[in-house]
């Protein structure tokens, strides 16, 4: 699956691509992401992105042209499934099911807005929709885009690095499975007189009863 991102800050990558599973997958090859300067795409000088919003206001909007042309040339080097992606304040709030159904893309195209937005005809005529990650404004769309990547990214098979990870944890829907997890030590002390225990059953060995603890606790994320 391959990944494109149209930022006017593409150095913010850098270390989330560089780390963990990500970096894993992109070795591998199992994902593909390429992260493009905005700047790349204008025609003067300064390079610039942006300009004051009609109408009067505070801050500066990215201007249409350069976007219209980075979009363009993306999908001209990519002539599978896409879909392209505005991530904005007022757009769809992203959640399992929507990363299960952007997962069956070949090609998602991020467009990250910055500033006091993006001008709106990006949204009318070149996206194909607007998503926000949560009712709440952000300084731009590079951490929507990773936050949205990072979602996806733990749906497609070997990614995760397990394929059985995905088979026990994963939903038909896309949803995913989530218990109470523990670990070592069986009794943490933090101070004199507190004990805290992990739970007997899970000490157990049985099988068929750590089943049924893990089915009364569990909580399936898929909306």
């Amino acid at each position: 699956m391959q990944f494109n991102i149209i930022t006017i800050f593409p150095n913010l990558f850098n270390s989330y691509l560089n780390e963990s599973f990500i970096k894993k997958a992109l070795d591998k090859g199992i994902l593909k992401i390429n992260v493009h300067d905005l700047r790349k795409w204008t025609d003067n000088e300064r390079r610039t992105v942006d300009d004051r919003p009609y109408g009067g206001g505070l801050g500066m909007v990215l201007k249409i042209e350069p976007i219209f042309k980075a979009v363009k040339e993306i999908l001209k080097k990519n002539k599978k499934k896409n879909r392209i992606i505005l991530f904005t304040p007022r757009g769809k709030t992203f959640n399992q099911k929507k990363a299960f159904q952007l997962s069956k893309y070949d090609n998602l195209v991020f467009i990250c807005g910055r500033y006091e937005g993006v001008d709106e005809r990006v949204g009318k005529y070149i996206a194909d929709e607007e998503i926000s990650i949560g009712e709440y404004d952000l300084m731009g769309g590079e951490l929507p885009a990773m936050i949205v990547i990072e979602t996806i990214s733990r749906l497609i098979p070997n990614v995760l690095g397990k394929p059985e990870f995905l088979k026990e944890r994963m939903t038909k829907k896309g949803g995913f499975i989530e218990y109470p997890e523990y670990t070592r030590p069986e009794v943490f002390v933090p101070e004199k007189g507190k004990r805290w225990k992990v739970p007997t059953v899970l000490l157990s060995g049985h099988q068929k009863k750590i089943q049924e603890w893990k089915e009364q606790r569990m909580k399936v994320i898929e909306k």
